[in-house]
């Protein structure tokens, strides 16, 4: 009998490890897959290349057919469940240069924040001027690193100027089983599907690295920007994740849901750590966004740097300093909107994030 059949007999419910299929057709038609890959070549500047170009597309599309999602691998070798798996040369590479882990947990360390600007606007494309999330950023930055807090500063709106940066999106793994969600996420790259070069594989090490994590965002349309909602799907291997790879074979549904099924510690891997939110924009949304990002943050077992560490900024202006409520209270209970000084703004920014070192141990 196998694992899959005798959890079956013992849960008297096939129906939870059967594994639903039907849904996506494979391989999509050849016309549709020269479509999308010569799209990447528009310019008429890769004319004088169309052989080569065309050449590239059979090897591609090759890949996709006997899907070569990891085309380089190697043993997994001691310290994993099954040391003869094949496993990702690049899933491997992050992790063996997690060093931080160690320094991180070191009360010698240097306290570190990962202060975020969740923005989407910059000045390097389209839009052609920073954010007020940016200018916010800047007086975070200024105020914490007066604290003798080192500032790694995450600006998501590289996402819309950089060449080639991207977040893929979360394939849902967690919802098939949650030891199909790898720690850190072991979907990507798949250079089958032509899903590369994912900023996701160093953006894990930063929140790893991290003693204390604050988000500063803008509300659009009554949510969280589309980068900061594509890097928060991604962490969601942080919460459950499975850290070994070879019990599932990787990606094997099957395997997955009998080791679920037979009990999962569902570790938080990031557990611990400080986190401050602060949300601002021009009209409603402020404060909803505000509490949907404090409850991602407190499930996954983050830490309030204070009581009340979430604040709101309201504008209706594109004024540097803009208005921001001044009744810490009122604060987590509505998104009224009140003056307030510069020096109150500073001086709660800090406030946010100052017991920083004094959860280092628990991280």
């Amino acid at each position: 009998m196998t694992d899959v059949k005798r959890v079956q007999h013992q849960l008297g419910s096939p129906a939870m490890t059967t594994v639903r299929k039907g849904q996506a057709s494979f391989p999509m038609p050849r016309a549709d897959f020269h479509t999308h890959y010569q799209r990447l070549f528009f310019d008429p500047a890769f004319a004088a290349e169309r052989e080569a170009i065309a050449r590239l597309e059979e090897i591609a599309w090759q890949a996709y057919l006997k899907e070569r999602k990891a085309p380089r691998t190697s043993k997994a070798g001691p310290g994993f469940a099954d040391p003869s798996y094949e496993l990702s040369d690049e899933w491997r590479k992050p992790m063996t240069s997690w060093r931080s882990r160690k320094a991180q947990k070191n009360p010698a360390t240097k306290s570190r924040v990962l202060l975020i600007c969740a923005a989407s606007r910059n000045d390097g494309t389209c839009p052609g001027e920073i954010s007020k999330t940016f200018r916010l950023v800047n007086a975070a930055e200024e105020i914490l690193r007066s604290a003798a807090i080192h500032v790694d500063r995450l600006d998501l709106s590289l996402l819309i100027s950089d060449f080639g940066r991207k977040i893929h999106p979360c394939k849902a793994c967690v919802s098939t089983a949650m030891p199909l969600c790898h720690w850190p996420c072991s979907c990507y790259p798949n250079h089958a599907l032509g899903q590369a070069d994912d900023w996701m594989a160093e953006l894990y090490e930063r929140w790893v690295s991290a003693h204390g994590v604050m988000i500063v965002t803008p509300v659009y349309w009554d949510q969280a920007p589309s980068g900061l909602k594509l890097m928060m799907d991604r962490l969601v291997c942080a919460d459950g994740g499975n850290p070994d790879p070879t019990t599932t074979s990787g990606k094997d549904p099957e395997k997955a849901k009998v080791l679920e099924l037979a009990g999962w510690s569902y570790p938080k891997h990031l557990a611990g750590r400080v986190y401050g939110v602060a949300v601002h924009g021009d009209v409603s949304g402020a404060e909803g966004l505000r509490r949907r990002l404090s409850d991602w943050l407190d499930w996954m077992g983050f830490v309030d740097a204070e009581s009340s560490p979430n604040w709101i900024v309201t504008s209706a202006t594109s004024n540097p300093t803009p208005p921001v409520t001044t009744n810490w209270t009122a604060i987590r209970m509505s998104s009224k909107k009140c003056a307030m000084s510069r020096a109150l703004y500073r001086r709660r920014s800090l406030s946010c994030v100052r017991d920083v070192s004094s959860v280092r141990t628990r991280s």
